[in-house]
């Protein structure tokens, strides 16, 4: 298991040199965004525009603060994401324009490549104590805040706003605790034989 510090993200350019995103993880680490089996990151939206293209590669995408973003995918009608709406899935390699409305959001985003790696992303409702499995898979857990509490084991770590845990361990037991209300996204990512 790995603790994953807000403070110690990597800040790149989006590709398409229209924003900027926040890297949480990566993998294989450090790899580019032609070679990633998958990348988890997330990003400040301040302007409407289209979304970058990873051909290749499915998205998965989750509002977690801030106004709404429509996305029209391949001249589909648009999909409305807020806080409140569950996590959209579409092709990385499809023209993708966003429209924003209601101020700037923060949205959080899982990538993989298609073939190899499949996911599974949700938004976890946390006000207490919560227990989760994880079952021979990497699953990252992200805060989205302000702070929980994860017990595995003998293990206690303490997550602040936006950190995360990254689980490569085989049956692994999690207890998230949260003294208010808050949010966890749970990221499933699943080698393909």
């Amino acid at each position: 298991m790995i603790h994953l510090k807000a403070a110690q993200y990597r800040r790149m350019p989006w590709k398409n040199g229209l924003g900027e995103t926040t890297e949480i993880a990566v993998f294989p680490m450090d790899a580019a965004l032609e070679s990633f089996d998958w990348r988890i990151s997330m990003a400040r939206v301040s302007a409407s525009g289209p979304f970058s293209v990873f051909p290749g590669i499915d998205r998965n995408l989750t509002v977690l603060t801030g106004g709404t973003l429509s996305l029209a995918v391949d001249g589909h009608a648009p999909m409305r994401l807020d806080p409140s709406s569950p996590p959209f899935s579409f092709a990385g390699d499809a023209h993708t324009d966003a429209t924003l409305t209601g101020g700037d959001l923060i949205d959080f985003n899982v990538m993989t490549r298609r073939g190899r790696i499949t996911q599974h992303v949700s938004r976890l409702a946390l006000q207490g104590q919560l227990t989760q499995r994880v079952a021979g898979n990497t699953t990252l857990l992200f805060c989205i805040g302000p702070e929980v509490t994860v017990d595995v084991d003998q293990t206690r770590l303490i997550l602040g706003q936006y950190d995360a845990l990254l689980c490569d361990r085989s049956d692994a037991l999690l207890t998230l605790t949260a003294a208010i209300a808050t949010a966890v996204m749970r990221v499933d990512l699943i080698r393909l034989a």
